[in-house]
């Protein structure tokens, strides 16, 4: 079992001995040798597969281009082979290549999630992870292991340490998780890692309005730059450069002053020393492009588009409430008081975190696809307007409390549909959790995240290239010290026009 570690904040006359401190704890769950688990590397095989599939989808989107561009501006450092982008045959240096291809992964918002206290997508460690590991020509097992830690302080820190509350971004989280997994892959020794932990917690902590009202294209890039600052936060550490202590502890520390303040008290759960890091597995990944907790929504939308087709017009329907958690009322329902939320000409990004847009498309379509559905044309079609306009949200206790519940039987992230018609009459329906969910009714394994690749990489990648991507990838293990390259993915002849990268300093 897990331990949990008290943590709280300390005066700088309490000494607080480093050993005691979380970011010591997390270095050295990060620095122990135990062995990974079977399961646990297949899921990571799944992972890296679900991930390529969402970044070569993005290849041509925008903010893809932009981060790809800058990359490729910058050669490959010193002391290194460098680390591949998606879709390009260009190196650059790891951190570089961490930047471009996590901005790759995330754009789409369509991979993998944890949501407890705080919220996260812990598939963002893999790109500074692997980038690292492609560099120093690390094997598939070390960088298994490399993830596994990624995973684990991710979601343990997620379990236990709420940012958004106190609107910090979750990628607070994400620096110290990833600059621990590259410690592990490399086998440094827990004081390296502990300052690197430091630095990257240091560096990443902002502010959650990258998420809230007109959402921006920042919101990709905002993961993509803690990866990066991590792969810097290890580097400097490994020069024998050192970080701010204690950084979560300290009286004028992250805690004391951008989370619950000089009275706070976390129980942070991580592993004992010689137990495996299986927190991925508690981990899920989206069958759709959209914000995690509109997953579940999306499947009810498509059910209760079959069996009552007449919801489909705005004439038939007088309003639509979805009862559902504190968070998906607050953050993409319409308790988060966002106009934009309504707005047919709202960009993407802020569209994919406007529930009542989604439910709407998805109960008149009877699907979701990750471009038709955002479409500037179909979100702008007067029936979908009229329909969007009455979908509201409401928080519902009962759902907050499942939302929060430890016991991933009971766990939920959906809520119950009340539909009043214009003849008075209702229809009501629930749903607790996506299909794809691992308590869903058609939990994703090895074969539907392959079908997920082969769907989006269709068009974009080469028949042979995707082959040999996906028999790559499930040798993983198999890899010895240099053979990561492979887990790149070439785009095919004409997807991606270099000359027509935007121009900006480098």
């Amino acid at each position: 079992m897990v331990k949990e570690h008290s943590v709280r904040v300390y005066r700088s006359e309490e000494n607080l001995a480093r050993e005691d401190q979380l970011a010591y704890k997390i270095a050295q769950v990060a620095a122990d040798p135990v062995e990974v688990a079977d399961d646990v590397t297949d899921m990571v095989i799944n992972r890296i597969i679900d991930n390529a599939a969402v970044a070569v989808a993005s290849l041509t989107r925008g903010p893809i281009i932009a981060a790809r561009s800058q990359a490729t501006a910058h050669q490959v450092s010193a002391n290194g082979r460098g680390g591949t982008i998606y879709g390009v045959a260009d190196r650059t240096s790891p951190e570089w290549a961490a930047w471009a291809n996590g901005v790759a992964v995330r754009e789409l918002d369509y991979h993998d999630t944890f949501l407890s206290a705080e919220y996260s997508h812990p598939g963002d460690n893999i790109p500074p992870v692997l980038a690292v590991g492609q560099h120093l020509g690390c094997s598939g097992a070390e960088l298994i292991r490399g993830i596994a830690t990624g995973y684990e302080i991710q979601v343990d820190l997620v379990k236990a340490i709420s940012l958004h509350k106190h609107k910090i971004d979750h990628v607070a989280h994400l620096g110290p998780s990833a600059a621990a997994g590259i410690g592990t892959m490399l086998g440094l020794d827990v004081e390296t890692i502990f300052q690197a932990v430091g630095q990257a917690l240091h560096t990443t902590t902002a502010t959650r309005q990258s998420r809230k009202g007109e959402i921006s294209t920042w919101k990709a890039h905002a993961p993509a730059f803690a990866g990066k600052m991590a792969v810097e936060a290890v580097d400097r550490a490994m020069r024998g450069q050192t970080s701010p202590v204690p950084i979560y502890e300290g009286e004028d520390g992250v805690i004391a002053w951008m989370l619950d303040g000089p009275d706070a008290s976390y129980q942070v759960p991580l592993p004992e020393a010689g137990e495996a890091k299986r927190a991925i597995l508690d981990t899920y990944t989206k069958e759709h492009s959209a914000e995690y907790q509109a997953q579940a929504w999306i499947d009810l939308a498509r059910k209760l588009h079959t069996e009552h087709p007449e919801l489909s017009d705005p004439a038939n329907v007088a309003s639509v409430v979805l009862h559902t958690s504190h968070h998906t009322h607050y953050v993409i329902g319409s308790g988060a008081n966002d106009p934009q939320k309504y707005d047919p000409k709202a960009s993407r990004e802020t569209l994919d975190h406007s529930i009542p847009y989604i439910f709407t498309v998805a109960l008149q379509d009877g699907r979701w696809h990750h471009v038709d559905s955002y479409a500037r044309e179909r979100a702008g079609r007067e029936d979908t307007v009229a329909l969007w306009n009455k979908v509201t949200t409401a928080e519902d206790a009962e759902w907050t409390r499942r939302y929060h519940s430890l016991d991933p039987q009971e766990k939920a992230f959906g809520g119950r549909v009340e539909i009043t018609m214009a003849d008075g009459t209702t229809i009501t329906d629930e749903i607790a959790v996506a299909d794809a969910h691992p308590q869903g009714a058609r939990p994703f394994a090895r074969e539907q995240y392959i079908n997920k690749f082969r769907s989006l990489a269709d068009g974009v990648i080469d028949p042979a290239e995707i082959d040999r991507f996906l028999d790559t990838v499930q040798r993983l293990s198999e890899l010895a010290a240099g053979e990561l390259d492979g887990l790149n993915i070439m785009a095919a002849d004409g997807v991606i026009d270099a000359a027509g990268a935007p121009k900006g300093l480098f």
